[in-house]
């Protein structure tokens, strides 16, 4: 009798113990585990982190870290870290942020336009997804991959087409190089293609010139007879005379792409380099910043004038008076210089 009931005491305890480890596990598991008040968090996980790593990063989005780590190593999760994008939502319990972790990687979106330089590019990509701007650069300037496709160093910038895409933020810098190659080629549709060619153009020569209309003029809607004006003197062997093309002449000359040019001096149309199209015919070798696909569209459908000059118009902002003759350009161009000198503006 004794003994029985001491091996119902051992019994009960056991079950009691059991439950209270049951309760235990099933608290790990399932109870939720956050302590922040927005309804998501991100996690941002680096290519070559170590789950020590990763506590650190999720720790203070939880409650308790320390069940968090059992659950995460009985899952097998510690031992296999991806890198990547994921997101932990308010309430959830152990075992759905080791799942989130370990397969949800979420994509970010990359968007970039308006760069000057391909150094500008890669620090502009280098804020939104895991690659830095170095080793973005260097991608960006391989000369086997540029050579491989038929770009060179002044027409690098014209393979990134100006939108937003959709990326893993831990895409290594050579998979986003070779994603805005793809998208480069799937912009240039044949319809673009033939349109370029009627005009004696390719594509890297539209995005060149596209360049140029785009720092000339803001206005969308003006776009179309600016390029019309530019594909007319090309046309007819007059000098494209473009002052944006100077202003890039002198950032590349002295190196600073950071420098404010409202105004171009006389003396700056003497400089000699090729992206003076003040002093050398046709087209500079490659764009002097990244068009707008605006702009690329506004070559591809110029509108049909016989405009060959233009110049700021004082009397509407933003926009540009156009002429037919030099006579009249003179006119409209002493109006301009009037008020540039009105405001004080030498440089």
């Amino acid at each position: 009798m004794y003994i029985r009931r001491i091996l119902l005491i051992i019994v009960l305890a056991g079950l009691v113990g059991g439950g209270v480890f049951a309760y235990k596990v099933y608290n790990a598991v399932f109870s939720p585990n956050t302590s922040f008040n927005n309804e998501k968090a991100y996690v941002f996980v680096p290519s070559d982190a170590s789950f020590d790593d990763v506590k650190g990063l999720v720790e203070p989005l939880l409650k308790d870290p320390e069940s968090f780590e059992q659950i995460a190593i009985r899952k097998g999760y510690a031992a296999n870290v991806k890198g990547g994008k994921y997101a932990i939502v308010k309430g959830m319990n152990n075992n759905d942020i080791v799942n989130s972790l370990r397969s949800k990687n979420v994509p970010v979106r990359v968007a970039f336009n308006n760069q000057e330089t391909i150094a500008d590019l890669a620090g502009r990509i280098a804020m939104q997804i895991e690659p830095d701007s170095l080793t973005l650069l260097k991608a960006f300037t391989d000369e086997a991959f540029l050579k491989a496709n038929g770009f060179e160093e002044a027409t690098r910038l014209a393979m990134y087409i100006p939108n937003s895409y959709e990326f893993f933020w831990n895409s290594s810098a050579e998979e986003f190089r070779d994603r805005m190659l793809k998208e480069y080629r799937r912009f240039w549709t044949e319809e673009r293609l033939a349109k370029a060619k009627k005009m004696g153009l390719s594509p890297e020569e539209v995005i060149t010139l596209a360049s140029v209309v785009h720092k000339e003029t803001a206005k969308v809607d003006e776009r179309p007879r600016v390029a019309g004006v530019y594909l007319n003197r090309l046309q007819r062997g007059i000098l494209l005379q473009a002052d944006p093309t100077v202003i890039y002449a002198l950032k590349k000359h002295t190196g600073n792409f950071k420098a404010v040019i409202k105004r171009v001096l006389y003396k700056d149309l003497e400089l000699d380099s090729p992206y003076n199209t003040y002093k050398y015919a046709g087209l500079p070798p490659g764009p002097i910043a990244m068009p707008d696909i605006s702009a690329i569209d506004a070559v591809l459908n110029p509108e049909k004038h016989d405009y060959l000059y233009f110049v700021a118009n004082v009397e509407n902002f933003g926009y540009h008076k156009f002429a037919k003759t030099l006579a009249q350009h003179n006119r409209n161009k002493a109006q301009y210089v009037q008020w540039i000198n009105s405001q004080k503006i030498k440089r």
